[in-house]
């Protein structure tokens, strides 16, 4: 990316969020949208959690890989949306350059982690129906440990690569964000100084964080879809699907909707798709995550019943 001249503009200390300001007539439409989201996200994700810790049936693998996704989620649905919740309703757009770097961090590591979960999700299905009798054997307690630690670690030091080579970049202006977020394409077209080894390399980490997952994935799904069709039964095939189906539609909505996030074209005419497929995945996929998972799940169900019934008037 080539830059103009920047020696005689002043450097910014400050960005402004546009958010939605193109739709101020709905703003109070979207607030109380947006904000019924977000308790949902919150109180739905939570509860996963809660559920899994409280709840020794459901000490499992599976589960404790969901519960790290729903505690993931809380993490990434609360790092965007309280400030456009501000953005719109207290017309609170700006944001300080540190804050926006910090909001992209956040946001960068925790959307590769996510992929990675779904990755050892998907590896832990696999396991589960094509290596049943081995299964307990091969998924141990300290195995799941180090793969759901790996993924959080190792995603939070490749995002840190990038975010070194953006703290480097100098910004000075215009400083405003077409997005109600802090994300890498709009940030990195408000930097005067050249920008291609930080393209590069953002471009090489993300790459490696989403691409490598996704065809992990695709190759345990392959193994399983073979491995169903091979059992006799209607039954047997319909039993053995249903313990991934959850996982799969997860799935295919998340890289679905990242997928088209940052494949539209980037002319100004696709900025309104843009923002809706960032919706769709910062949004609306941690608030059904919960209602996928647990909508046909008898062990949430029961767990459920179990933790309510604790409580004074439910159950009883």
């Amino acid at each position: 990316m080539t830059n103009l001249s920047w020696e005689n503009q002043t450097m910014i200390v400050e960005f402004v969020l546009r958010g939605f300001s193109s739709i101020l007539q709905l703003n109070i439409s979207l607030f109380i949208m947006f904000f019924i989201f977000y308790i949902l996200t919150i109180s739905g994700n939570i509860l996963i959690v809660l559920l899994v810790l409280c709840n020794h049936a459901l000490h499992t693998p599976m589960y404790f890989f969901l519960m790290n996704l729903s505690f993931l989620e809380v993490c990434y649905t609360s790092n965007i949306v309280p400030k456009m919740l501000l953005i719109i309703i207290a017309d609170q757009k700006t944001i300080s350059v540190v804050g926006c770097l910090a909001q992209f961090y956040i946001f960068g590591s925790l959307a590769a982690t996510e992929c990675l979960l779904l990755a050892v999700m998907s590896y832990d299905r696999y396991l589960a129906i094509c290596q049943p009798l081995r299964y307990p054997i091969l998924m141990t307690g300290s195995l799941c440990l180090s793969l759901a630690t790996g993924s959080w670690f190792c995603c939070f030091l490749l995002t840190a690569v990038t975010m070194v080579l953006l703290c480097r970049q100098t910004f000075c202006g215009p400083n405003e964000i077409d997005h109600f977020f802090c994300d890498f394409t709009p940030l990195i077209h408000l930097s005067c100084i050249d920008t291609s080894l930080t393209e590069t390399i953002a471009f090489a980490t993300s790459s490696a964080v989403t691409l490598v997952p996704f065809f992990l994935i695709t190759v345990s799904y392959s193994c399983i879809l073979i491995a169903i069709l091979r059992i006799p039964s209607v039954t047997g095939r319909r039993k053995a699907f249903s313990t991934c189906s959850s996982h799969l539609t997860v799935v295919t909505v998340f890289y679905g909707t990242l997928i088209a996030t940052y494949l539209v074209p980037s002319a100004n005419s696709s900025q309104y798709l843009r923002k809706g497929f960032s919706m769709l995945y910062t949004i609306l996929t941690p608030m059904f995550n919960p209602i996928i998972y647990s909508l046909r799940n008898r062990d949430i169900h029961e767990a459920l019943k179990k933790f309510l019934s604790k409580k004074p008037g439910f159950f009883k």
